[in-house]
Order: C-alpha cells, then sequence, then structure tokens
C-alpha cells in the first residue's frame, strides 16, 4: 500500500514538470481549476504545487483508510494524464518548432 502512495507522489511531480514544461512552450492548461488559479497567482510553480498538496492530502488520507483500490485507479489516471502531457509538450514542440 506504500508503495501506492509513492507512485502517486511521483506521478504528482511528473505532473508539475511537464505542465510547466508545456506551458513555457505556450500550451494552455486544459483544467479549468488549474487555469483558474495560475491566473490568480503570479507563480505557475506556486499554483501547481497548491493544487498537488491537496492532492497529496487526499491520497495520505486513502492510504490511511486502505482505500488501495481507489489509489490504484487514481495513479492509473494521473499515468495517463501524464502520457497526455508528454504527448502535448511534443506536438506543441514539433508545431512551434516548424514555425
Amino acid at each position: 500500500m506504500l508503495t501506492l502512495l509513492i507512485q502517486f507522489s511521483y506521478l504528482q511531480l511528473l505532473d508539475i514538470l511537464t505542465t510547466l514544461a508545456f506551458l513555457t512552450i505556450g500550451i494552455q492548461e486544459a483544467n479549468p481549476l488549474i487555469r483558474f488559479l495560475l491566473g490568480a497567482t503570479q507563480s505557475p510553480l506556486g499554483a501547481l504545487l497548491t493544487i498537488k498538496l491537496l492532492a497529496l492530502a487526499l491520497a495520505f488520507y486513502c492510504w490511511r483508510r486502505g482505500r488501495r483500490r481507489l489509489l490504484f485507479r487514481v495513479n492509473v489516471f494521473y499515468a495517463a494524464l501524464v502520457a497526455w502531457n508528454l504527448v502535448a509538450f511534443l506536438l506543441g514542440g514539433a508545431g512551434a518548432a516548424a514555425v
């Protein structure tokens, strides 16, 4: 079960890094909540860290309550999200390089 929490934390870090990477090349955030926080703060990193701290708190709660299946499913979701971020980054970078 601890492995799931570690995986979740790692995926959150990857999500932050990939989000920052594609924001730097001009790809906009698709999540309306994150987009709002990005507009409401001066630092994209600060906005992302705020939401990720909340996500980590919820994951820790799931871990403590033994919600293994839920944490596993959330990890699968975030793994797909990170993969999508990488695709968006590569496609956005390829489009920017062609201009």
